[in-house]
């Protein structure tokens, strides 16, 4: 059972998504006693178990949906065999607890400039894990920009190989032109983050559009970035854009 919660910890301090699913209750013959544990990450791995089977099948895909919703659930089966919903033969019945685990959500700000800087600070006050990647190196610093920011200083293709895109992540684009952001996005799109949105005028973003779809990326992965990105506040300062851009954003999270 330590090994669960050992497991659980090294998880939280990953910054990784995990479903723990418990056995609150059981009646007459089941595989396992109450308070049997098992851990569901995103990948479909499991550690643990609550009894096998195709109890734990289904604890598997309630998890999985848990963990893309962020909501609990209990899930109660019969292993009834004459029962029409039996999910086994042992006889008894089994209710299971899950609960998705929290984790801060990461902010991968593409572009370490003056609106990058701007959108980093207000996202560590928003409890964003935040992430800037530029491929200047000499922008990606706690000098440059302070607090608690993790850096990539590699070009933004090279992202994916250091940094799972998944859907906790909200990309941020604000690099310095679209000639970046048409080398580098191909690679980002292979993958689906919960909010992607680019900086730019609309002509800049019809022009990186038009040269997305000349390098063969799908329509459908292009429609999902926002952009302009931001809410309309005529905003115009550095902090002005990142506001309007995180306001966007937790848009975005909250529904």
């Amino acid at each position: 059972m330590t090994d669960i919660y050992r497991k659980l910890n090294e998880a939280s301090q990953d910054g990784l998504p995990v479903c723990l699913c418990v056995v609150i209750e059981t009646k007459g013959a089941v595989p396992r006693h109450a308070g049997c544990k098992m851990l569901v990450y995103p990948d479909g791995r499991t550690y643990g178990s609550v009894g096998g089977g195709q109890v734990e099948n289904e604890t598997v895909d309630a998890a999985l949906r848990a963990l893309k919703t962020g909501q609990p659930e209990i899930l109660r089966y019969t292993l009834d065999p004459n029962h029409p919903t039996a999910v086994g033969v042992c006889g008894g019945d089994v209710t299971v607890y899950i609960e998705p685990q929290s984790v801060r959500p990461v902010l991968l700000i593409l572009g370490a400039g003056h609106v990058g800087r701007s959108v980093a600070k207000f996202g560590q006050m928003l409890d964003f894990r935040v992430i800037v990647s530029d491929d200047r190196a000499d922008l990606c610093t706690s000098a440059h920009i302070p607090g608690e920011v993790e850096f990539l200083p590699i070009l933004m293709e090279e992202i994916p190989a250091h940094l799972e895109i998944n859907e906790q992540i909200y990309i941020v684009g604000v690099t310095r032109g679209s000639d970046v952001d048409v080398a580098g996005l191909p690679a980002i799109l292979e993958y689906t983050p919960a909010y992607i949105g680019l900086i730019g005028s609309l002509k800049r973003w019809g022009t990186t559009k038009r040269s997305l779809l000349d390098k063969g990326v799908a329509k459908d992965k292009i429609d999902l970035i926002k952009s302009p990105i931001g809410i309309d506040i005529e905003a115009e300062t550095p902090d002005e854009i990142a506001i309007s851009i995180l306001a966007e954003v937790i848009q975005a999270r909250n529904s």
